[in-house]
């Protein structure tokens, strides 16, 4: 028999929960996840030694003599990208960027590296999934300068870090964190272990180089598998970048800021050219809205602390089968049922027969309840093939008594729709107390949603 090392066995960890079985499972039997568990080579075991620290312990400082410094924001260039960060980016931050394969994270990093005011430094972009031709090519497509850009194609994060850390950068772009990996761990690059450990190891340089980081991570649909969700706890900012990969407006939300609020929401569209920002995006989601369209009505909703009008469009048609479809588009399919029931047992609407398709125009996605009005008025109106007016906006909560609430930031919304050109807004009774109308907006106070059905009527 041949002397050395024992043949080192495989076994199959969970890439959500970490649970090792000897053998392959179709579900793990820790978390209870589908199709999560990978084959790797199980560990060497590891010799007992003493544990080797660099530098002194570190000394408890009192807070009061604590003295900050005062390092300004870095400005991106990108005013979408500013209000979300809070202002900018702060020196020696780690900035998560996720979102789903193809939405156009590394198109905007690639935009962020160009676009970034840093003088005197240069700007890393590490990517682990494409060569440094690739970057090239996406670089000329956006219109993006090299000047200041370094490009590197490399996965192995012991060989990157060095680098790092002799270069000095002004930002430090990693596309993306499931693509490198640390050779210290066994399992595969991408994993739930390597990706913690990366970041970990990105976030220890940042703070003790003072190297601002922009980390791309991709999620999947569940966004639980190997995905940001995974190191949301590691990183200073997270931020989402969300829209259908079929519609060309990208909406950028902050989820996690410990340096600024997580309130605000970026708007853009992508072009030919890259990401574009949109300064209004009202007027963009309503410039191909029809004139007297059946079934169509105005919403004003918040994203974040930003008022945004978008339409509503719904059908209501006859089905022939026995249980109706509901098919909603762009806002929340729970909702929607409950309007329609809210319709059904409170205003008399004959729906049970009915097909209803909901679709929120533009490819955003409303939850909020303030939109609950404007679903109902389009519904409606697709029932009684009666138009809305095309100068009204519609805000309020529908109870399940049929009464309408109140919802919060009523005085931006209606400064919103006014800037718009509406010149009439039907909201519930309670929002009058305490808002302030623009001079040229009309409001239309209703108390129940058959008030606020026969009021859109009388508009003519």
């Amino acid at each position: 028999m041949a002397s050395g090392q024992p043949r080192r066995r495989s076994i199959y960890v969970c890439q959500r929960c970490e649970a090792q079985t000897p053998r392959w499972l179709g579900r793990c039997p820790e978390c209870g996840e589908w199709n999560s568990l990978l084959e790797t080579a199980e560990p060497r075991p590891e010799t007992a030694g003493p544990v080797v620290t660099n530098g002194a312990n570190p000394i408890p400082v009192a807070l009061g003599e604590i003295v900050l410094q005062d390092r300004p924001r870095i400005k991106t260039s990108i005013d979408e990208l500013d209000r979300v960060l809070g202002g900018g980016i702060v020196n020696g931050s780690v900035v998560l960027l996720g979102g789903d394969p193809g939405i156009g994270k590394s198109t905007l990093a690639l935009q962020v590296a160009a676009a970034l005011p840093i003088q005197n430094q240069q700007i890393l972009y590490v990517s682990g999934e494409e060569s440094t031709g690739q970057i090239l090519m996406r670089a000329r497509r956006t219109a993006s300068s090299a000047a200041n850009i370094l490009a590197l194609s490399e996965t192995s994060l012991d060989r990157l870090l060095p680098q790092v850390k002799q270069i000095q950068p002004g930002l430090l772009i990693v596309d993306s964190i499931q693509a490198v990996y640390l050779e210290s761990l066994s399992s595969a690059a991408g994993s739930t272990s390597q990706v913690r450990e990366c970041a970990m190891a990105l976030l220890r340089l940042a703070k003790e180089c003072l190297i601002p980081t922009l980390i791309i991570g991709h999620v999947t649909k569940e966004g639980a598998i190997a995905g940001p969700r995974a190191l949301e706890h590691i990183v200073d900012v997270v931020l989402y970048l969300e829209g259908e990969r079929f519609h060309s407006y990208r909406l950028l939300r902050g989820v996690k800021n410990r340096f600024g609020s997580t309130n605000e929401v970026g708007v853009f569209e992508m072009l030919g050219d890259g990401l574009k920002e949109v300064e209004n995006p009202s007027h963009v989601f309503l410039a191909e809205r029809p004139a007297g369209a059946v079934g169509s009505t105005v919403a004003v909703t918040v994203e974040g602390t930003r008022p945004m009008l978008v339409e509503v469009q719904a059908l209501a048609t006859y089905s022939p089968l026995a249980i109706p479809r509901r098919t909603v588009n762009g806002a929340d399919v729970n909702r929607v049922q409950l309007v329609t029931a809210v319709l059904t047992k409170r205003v008399g609407l004959a729906l049970a027969n009915q097909d209803i398709y909901v679709n929120i125009v533009g490819g955003l996605h409303v939850d909020e309840p303030a939109a609950d009005l404007a679903v109902a008025l389009a519904i409606a109106s697709s029932f009684r093939d009666r138009p809305v007016a095309g100068d009204l906006v519609a805000i309020g909560e529908i109870g399940l008594a049929g009464e309408l609430r109140r919802v919060s930031h009523m005085d931006r919304r209606l400064t919103e729709a006014s800037k718009l050109g509406f010149s009439r807004c039907i909201l519930p009774k309670g929002a009058i107390s305490g808002s302030s109308a623009p001079a040229n907006l009309e409001l239309l106070p209703c108390g129940t949603l058959v008030e606020a059905l026969e009021a859109a009527w009388r508009i003519p």
